[in-house]
């Protein structure tokens, strides 16, 4: 087995790069009066002498693995790891100097690796059931379960008990700029040991990583229950549009009830207005606070009157803060989204003094988290969301809706053949089919087998698959070892599943198959999963786009496929100016690192309003609009926006590679590459790398 496919003096300056970099708080410990040689000097003269001894003892050929092994572990040595006594004795042992020793090694802790995983990812999913599932009231008990991080303390664990070190000595750590310049000539084991030494490229605190998972929960919390109760917003004259029982959260479900209301000829447009009026008192937090859901007061959204219920449509009433008797009853939500978002910045920097090489989360993000350089990311962005195509398709949304465009037009989708189906319909033809989770459960390799899966494979999946009713949307949570199971969160109402919950559900399902099949039948677990999640999010999206077929409500032809086509590139253009706002409220978070959340707020909305102005302000005739930053993602899940834009480019280069192919095996075969760049992965998949152009030039032929 040949080490990474790179050249010794490359190797060694980048190792020494690396240690240079880090020595100075590796050793941070003060020098004596008289002290003739500093820790760090003791530990170089160790590395020298354990150099030629174990060159002498294993051979030449070891002494590009070894040097940089030892750098390795140095750049995160200690002085509480011991003295270059206990460092020696540590390097003799550990060191793997023949082939097989290193295989054993690899295997090992694999093997390990993956039961660790997996195990600490059941505690956690079962921690957060209360939270996350549609099991009754959450006590204070269930939030202190949901926040806490069984795997908290494991990196600090294996810092302590040199496991960590271990394979430092032993496998490389490579730079983003080596994975993505070099990672095409490696080999899947190659890969593998590149994937293991990254687990351990930081040496994060416990107490850091709890806090994180703390905010993350909490936030988490607040969006999983931030509903509007849709029978009681009144107009000026007490009118209701939505029927009784119909709870909303924000933003999900409010933006996919806006999509559905253009098959309502009669009051769509009104309900769109209301939901539009909806969305901007949450972001600009003028909301009333006691109608969060809340069914026991009525709100008009355009003067922001709120008033007992007339009207009773909830067998349990939430009081929203619990305080509703006692306040003005139009007292808005203090800052709260804010507030909640200023927390997550927060808990996120502690993780910065312990990521030399990526210093902050925006960093994390990009370079290590999606291997997507920030700028290139921001370019794709403004490729599409500049196409001179967005008027274009602007124009023809117009002609379809028989109106100018309004705000809330970002999220037209009715080049989608939903037919003569409204919404009601929908509901109630999925609600008939899916009257609980198990009865979406029991469907799934139906559902699979309609897809293109053959018949063991969509059974194989089910059988791998546990469906459960969610509290929030819906999500989904893959294994972490192979002998658990992906579960699939969908929301399923008292009256059965709606329309709305089976898109999510199907959505949900594609990330369960992906998680499935990149980790049961893939040859190395240390690649488990997808580059990012941006291609996860692909790969749901494909599945998603196939809902009213699996209702057997609509069949794909020419024209079918080029309205789709539209509908694509007009859902990313509304999605990438989503994901340049997250973008740069981050940015600005970072610059003004102690903002308040009044502060926070009026920078967020007037980012919303500048990425409207430059994009969407041209083609809708409407300038200052904040509908920009409504996505709860940006609340609650960490610089995550960026992932849809992208998401949706991957999933549009993958439905062209699987057009007119076995659908089941092309996506089992793309899902089995594994944790691979970017590039890499696309490569494999379709031929080519992540590009735009793909769904540029298909839209642009659509519109012909």
């Amino acid at each position: 087995m040949k080490s990474l496919n790179v050249q010794i003096a490359t190797l060694a300056l980048i190792a020494q790069s690396v240690f240079s970099m880090q020595i100075s708080f590796a050793y941070a410990a003060p020098e004596l009066p008289g002290q003739e040689t500093t820790q760090s000097d003791r530990m170089k003269t160790s590395m020298e002498k354990l150099e030629t001894e174990l060159v002498a003892k294993y051979g030449e050929g070891q002494r590009v693995r070894l040097h940089r092994g030892m750098l390795q572990v140095a750049s995160f040595w200690r002085t509480e790891d011991g003295d270059s006594s206990v460092f020696e004795g540590f390097v003799r042992t550990n060191f793997a100097g023949d082939q097989t020793t290193l295989d054993t090694m690899f295997n090992r802790f694999e093997y390990n690796l993956e039961q660790l995983t997996g195990h600490m990812g059941e505690i956690g999913r079962e921690f957060r059931n209360q939270s996350d599932l549609d099991l009754g009231p959450i006590l204070g008990f269930d939030n202190t379960f949901a926040g806490y991080d069984p795997s908290a303390h494991i990196n600090d664990d294996f810092f302590q008990n040199k496991l960590a070190f271990i394979v430092l000595l032993n496998f490389p750590l490579t730079t983003l700029q080596q994975r993505l310049t070099e990672g095409e000539k490696w080999s899947r084991r190659e890969w593998a040991e590149a994937r293991l030494a990254q687990r351990f490229s930081k040496r994060i605190p416990a107490e850091v990583n709890q806090a994180l998972s703390q905010a993350q929960a909490e936030v988490a919390r607040y969006i999983a229950e931030y509903n509007i109760w849709m029978h009681h917003l009144v107009d000026a004259n007490g009118n209701r549009f939505f029927p009784p029982k119909l709870r909303l959260l924000s933003h999900w479900n409010l933006r996919d009830e806006i999509k559905a209301d253009y098959s309502d000829p009669k009051s769509g447009l009104t309900k769109q207005r209301m939901i539009q009026q909806v969305m901007e008192r949450i972001v600009t937090q003028t909301i009333p606070a006691v109608v969060i859901n809340n069914p026991n007061y009525d709100w008009n959204p355009a003067t922001n009157d709120v008033k007992p219920a007339a009207v009773k449509d909830a067998e349990e009433s939430s009081t929203g803060d619990g305080t509703a008797q006692t306040v003005v009853l139009n007292a808005p939500e203090p800052n709260t989204r804010y507030a909640k978002l200023l927390r997550a910045f927060q808990a996120t920097r502690k993780v910065d003094p312990y990521s030399p090489t990526a210093p902050t989360h925006i960093a994390r993000s990009f370079d290590e988290g999606r291997e997507i350089p920030e700028a290139r990311m921001k370019a794709m962005l403004e490729q599409l969301i500049s196409s001179s195509l967005v008027p274009q398709v602007g124009k023809l949304i117009e002609a379809r809706v028989g109106r100018p465009l309004e705000p809330f037009d970002i999220w037209f989708n009715g080049f989608r053949p939903r037919g003569a189906y409204t919404e009601v319909q929908l509901d109630e033809i999925v609600a008939a089919r899916y009257p609980t989770a198990e009865a979406y459960k029991k469907d799934i390799p139906n559902l699979l087998m309609k897809l293109g899966f053959s018949k063991e494979r969509a059974e194989y999946l089910a059988n791998n698959i546990i469906v459960d009713p969610a509290r929030g949307s819906g999500h989904a949570l893959g294994a972490g070892m192979r002998s658990a199971k992906a579960h699939l969160r969908t929301r399923v109402e008292k009256g059965g599943m709606n329309y709305k919950a089976f898109n999510i559900a199907i959505h949900e399902m594609g990330h369960n198959v992906e998680q499935t099949f990149s980790l049961n039948n893939i040859d190395h677990t240390l690649l488990q999963g997808v580059p990012n999640t941006a291609f996860t999010e692909a790969l749901a999206f494909v599945f998603q786009g196939h809902d009213l077929e699996l209702l057997g409500l609509a069949k794909p032809d020419a024209k079918s496929q080029a309205l789709k086509t539209l509908n694509d590139f007009w859902g990313t253009y509304e999605i990438a100016g989503v994901a340049l706002v997250d973008m740069g409220v981050w940015h600005w978070m970072y610059d003004h690192p102690d903002a308040t959340p009044a502060q926070l707020k009026e920078a967020t909305l007037q980012i919303a309003r500048d990425v409207w102005n430059k994009y969407f302000a041209p083609i809708f005739g409407t300038r200052d609009v904040t509908l920009l930053a409504i996505y709860s993602h940006m609340i609650n899940s960490f610089l995550y926006l960026p992932d849809y834009p992208i998401g949706h480019i991957i999933a549009f280069q993958l439905t062209k590679q699987f057009r007119g192919r076995d659908f089941g095996a092309e996506f089992e075969r793309v899902a089995r590459q594994g944790r691979l760049t970017p590039d890499a992965w696309m490569r494999g998949a379709v031929g080519g790398p992540l590009s735009a152009q793909a769904l540029l030039d298909d839209a642009r032929a659509a519109m012909k």
